[in-house]
């Protein structure tokens, strides 16, 4: 790996009486773009904030780009740019007046902020709409004009903490879209939070995070062939049953998940027959999906994100595939 533009060890962060972030460990590479994927509620916005010095950690050390965040706040600050979750946007002002106010705030020199303002607004594909209210921007104008303005001042590392949430499915591709433009323009590391897996297939390497604990970190490529099997879902007419047939008779651990019994088993294709034999349920349905980050995710917390969602992140004991980590 390259020189650390993010180095983390033994990151801690304590709220009352809830450990949010647990002792993490971590490098990001200088021009790498990484991913932090996990459900609400998991640690990553909490770190993020220690990261950009929005909040300070109970213990252990963070350094971005080579300064410490707990006494070095203003260096970082200025090496930094950050798209928070929330819109924070001047909408009665246009998209040339806000990128202005956000130079000058940084010290961006005048003799080079018009020039920066044109190839930023260019990047993102706004140019056409800088004399333009904010306010008549769409949610994806709105979102671009955000990560313009966060690499406005030539920062060396962009915070995206959720940048697509609240969008639809053809407005987050498109940012993506300008991510990647981004990375050939900009001599920049990016570390993006996220809970959308296919969001995180664009990222150099992630680390999934779950209760304040990174449980994984590697490419998505590796991550998912630590698996090593197949994702098999059936939806029967008892599920209890299903579950405990799977158990004695084939010895393949199951559970409900996102309501259809969910289990792994290598060559999933070829164990289907083996499972209408051996089970004396009533099977409606079969679904066979290759590994995915998803299956990731459950293989290492027993649950996928839209469970851990659903039951607010908080920890499961089941431990899916364990032994296959």
């Amino acid at each position: 790996m390259s020189e650390s533009a993010i180095q983390l060890r033994g990151l801690t962060k304590t709220f009352d009486a809830v450990e949010a972030v647990r002792g993490i460990d971590l490098d990001v590479g200088e021009g790498e773009l990484f991913g932090f994927l996990g459900p609400n509620g998991a640690g990553k916005s909490t770190t993020i904030n220690i990261l950009c010095t929005l909040t300070k950690a109970t213990s252990g050390s963070a350094v971005v780009a080579g300064h410490d965040v707990s006494v070095e706040r203003a260096a970082v600050r200025g090496r930094i740019g950050l798209v928070f979750q929330e819109p924070t946007l001047d909408t009665y002002l246009t998209a040339e007046q806000n990128l202005h106010f956000h130079g000058e705030l940084y010290g961006v020199p005048r003799a080079r902020l018009r020039e920066r303002m044109d190839d930023v607004l260019t990047m993102v594909g706004l140019s056409e709409r800088r004399k333009d209210l904010v306010q008549t921007f769409s949610g994806g104008m709105r979102r671009r004009l955000e990560i313009a303005r966060g690499l406005l001042h030539f920062p060396k590392v962009l915070f995206l903490d959720e940048p697509t949430i609240g969008l639809d499915p053809q407005t987050r591709a498109a940012i993506w879209d300008y991510v990647g433009k981004l990375r050939q323009t900009e001599d920049i590391t990016i570390f993006v939070t996220t809970h959308y897996m296919e969001e995180a297939e664009y990222c150099d390497r992630i680390a999934i995070i779950d209760g304040g604990e990174i449980v994984a970190i590697d490419t998505p490529e590796a991550l998912k062939g630590t698996i090593g099997a197949d994702r098999v879902q059936i939806h029967t007419n008892d599920d209890d049953a299903a579950i405990a047939q799977l158990g004695d008779r084939l010895g393949v651990d199951a559970a409900v998940h996102e309501g259809m019994v969910t289990f792994a088993v290598p060559q999933g294709a070829q164990f289907v027959p083996r499972l209408f034999a051996a089970l004396n349920v009533e099977i409606n349905t079969v679904t066979i999906t290759r590994p995915s980050l998803d299956d990731v995710f459950m293989a290492y917390t027993g649950r996928t994100i839209r469970d851990a969602e659903e039951s607010g992140g908080s920890q499961h004991p089941f431990r899916l595939m364990a032994g296959k980590r």
